[in-house]
């Protein structure tokens, strides 16, 4: 796993566990990362991250409405 250092201004009232939550949930949004990958970054089990996904205006579905109708006929 690569480690990122940032520089984040003083100013800035936020701390790391919540700057790995904003970019893990951020990158899972765009799908880059899954579900397990994301929480992992974040510190958090899989659960917890899910849960906390709301609070941050992320949905837990991932993947595009379209594919709603070929999941049904598939399930």
């Amino acid at each position: 796993m690569k480690t990122l250092t940032l520089n984040i201004p003083d100013t800035l009232e936020v701390d790391n566990r919540d700057l790995a939550m904003l970019v893990s949930t951020k990158l899972y949004e765009q799908g880059k990362l899954s579900l397990g990958q994301a929480a992992e970054i974040a510190g958090l089990t899989k659960r917890t991250f899910a849960e906390l996904l709301g609070s941050y205006n992320v949905s837990i579905f991932n993947f595009p409405a379209s594919d709603i109708p070929s999941d049904v006929i598939n399930a």
